[in-house]
């Protein structure tokens, strides 16, 4: 079996037809090089190879859930003790892989993969997950924007300012599928939804391994949202049928997982050690880090959240997160990744602009003499400040050799709860940053520039997870009034107002904001916390026609 080739010839002019598969989206002639026999073929060889052991692993995730609602609280596994204690390393790390300290991330829009990997960043990590609304077409277009940017086609023509094209020194690309909980439902194999995993790794993988390796690069990947080490072994599997079925070497695939769930930090060297042959790294994904520590705790009000603008980097739980991260990585020989720098540059107000800068500069700096390897960030406008950072206190390629053997981390130190209070302030930032996301997003945008920070779903998911939560919990705020399903109904139709009356949405004259408004309030709201607002909000994208 082989990729097909994306050079000059014609693309095929019919959707092929493969057994047990059905293409229920449009195809257009792009995606229909995309759509090829052969790539749904390997596709649908991963799906019925995969799927049944991945539905074990996320009703494995229901089960686990129902017990910390019963009051189990996670500790380091001593059946795993001996993977902790072991003398082991990943396999070694690619040249290309090896300087990774500023990285870009961004959706798979075109302009956005030639601006990125043009950025001067030493990587871009190109987002089918939480910076991008998961339409068909825009997957599907990431995909085929992504095989012309392996190939170093990739063009972009803007309506004033030209032609985009990649220059001669480009960041080397990963690739973020969407979590293990999403599934594809334009994509039916043997009559049931694909997993959206499965879906963006195969055809990425497929049209593009054999390219990268002949590059002398390789598919490499990030992995989101994983919560057990079994979780990752799965992917490992995954990794060896495919590399296996285009004739590739163990150890092609490279894999930097996002430790972004709390659950995860318990297992950090168990997830390394499952993907060891195809290990990158972790990385520090402090935003649905958050989320996730209000989700796994919802039940038990010894853990309220206060106002999440409050709850930084320096907060004890998530200081013990990231320098255990870093400990548990080099310990491993592989890269320990920092967090996201949201902010973008604020053209109207220089003042604002440098203050903005100023914490991106203090937190990079934090980052890096802690001893991360790199750094992410969400804008061109910001790789020149975090690489002079990194380039100031990191001068080789990275910090394997710091081993960071003063960290000693406990439970107790990842499960301290921050303090703080509930204030009407968080609460109204909660729903309109909600708001504003989600009528984006339903609309087909996952990366949404709000307060002038450029912000994805793990925002959102903060947002109706703290109001959920407070809710659930009757959290006094500092004004002395409960937070009730009423007072959250009365803010949401307030900020609603505010955002009409500001021009705070586009794509006509309401956009999808009423939309957004009742599923905001219905998930906040929900008798039953719902895991994810994704999986309730992609229904609806689903019932709206593409143009």
């Amino acid at each position: 079996m082989t990729s097909f080739s994306f050079g000059s010839e014609d693309p095929p002019r019919r959707s092929p037809e493969v057994g047990g598969v059905e293409v229920l989206g449009p195809v257009g002639l792009d995606h229909q090089r995309i759509l090829t026999a052969d790539a749904l073929a390997f596709v649908a060889d991963l799906v019925r190879s995969f799927r049944p052991r991945l539905q074990e692993l996320l009703r494995d995730r229901e089960e686990l859930q129902l017990a910390i609602d019963a009051g189990l609280r996670p500790t380091f596994a001593p059946e795993t003790a001996d993977i902790r204690d072991g003398d082991w390393t990943v396999a070694p790390i690619p040249a290309d892989l090896q300087d990774r300290r500023v990285e870009i991330t961004g959706p798979v829009d075109r302009k956005m993969i030639i601006n990125a990997l043009n950025s001067g960043a030493r990587v871009f990590m190109a987002d089918f997950e939480d910076s991008n609304s998961p339409t068909w077409s825009n997957n599907l277009d990431g995909q085929v924007n992504l095989a012309d940017a392996v190939r170093g086609t990739i063009t972009y023509e803007h309506p004033t300012k030209g032609t985009y094209t990649l220059g001669a020194d480009v960041a080397t690309l990963m690739v973020r599928p969407r979590g293990l909980h999403l599934q594809e439902a334009h994509l039916l194999i043997d009559g049931e939804p694909a997993p959206g995993s499965l879906v963006d790794f195969g055809l990425f993988f497929f049209h593009n391994a054999q390219v990268l390796v002949g590059r002398g690069s390789g598919p490499y990947l990030y992995l989101p949202k994983l919560q057990h080490r079994l979780e990752a072994r799965w992917w490992n599997d995954v990794f060896l049928r495919a590399q296996s079925a285009l004739g590739l070497p163990v150890g092609t695939v490279r894999a930097t997982v996002l430790c972004e769930h709390i659950l995860a930090a318990f297992q950090m060297h168990e997830i390394l050690w499952e993907l060891r042959e195809h290990s990158a790294g972790l990385n520090c994904g402090r935003w649905d880090y958050i989320f996730s520590f209000i989700k796994t705790f919802r039940s038990d009000p010894a853990f309220l959240v206060p106002d999440r603008g409050t709850v930084g980097m320096d907060r004890h739980f998530l200081r013990s997160y990231t320098e255990l991260v870093i400990q548990t990585c080099h310990r491993r020989g592989v890269h320990a990744m920092g967090g996201m720098a949201a902010q973008i540059p604020i053209k109207r107000d220089p003042v604002a602009n440098e203050a903005a800068l100023a914490k991106v500069h203090a937190d990079k700096h934090r980052e890096v003499t802690d001893g991360h390897d790199g750094t992410w960030v969400a804008h061109p406008g910001l790789v020149g400040l975090a690489r002079e950072v990194f380039d100031a206190h990191m001068p080789a390629p990275n910090q394997l050799d710091r081993l960071r053997l003063d960290v000693q981390i406990d439970p107790e130190d990842l499960l301290e709860v921050p303090e703080g209070t509930v204030s009407p302030e968080g609460l109204r930032l909660n729903v309109r940053v909600g708001l504003q996301y989600l009528e984006a997003w339903l609309r087909g945008s996952g990366c949404v520039p709000i307060d002038d920070l450029m912000e994805d779903a793990a925002t959102a998911e903060i947002s109706r997870a703290q109001v959920w939560q407070w809710l659930e919990h009757g959290a006094v705020m500092t004004d002395g009034r409960t937070v009730t399903r009423s007072l959250v109904a009365e803010v949401l139709d307030e900020v609603v107002g505010e955002l009409r009356t500001a021009g705070g949405v586009t794509g006509g004259p309401l956009g999808r904001l009423y939309e957004a408004r009742e599923l905001f309030e219905t998930v906040a709201t929900a008798p039953v916390f719902p895991e994810f607002l994704t999986l309730p909000a992609y229904q609806r994208i689903l019932t709206t026609p593409e143009s």
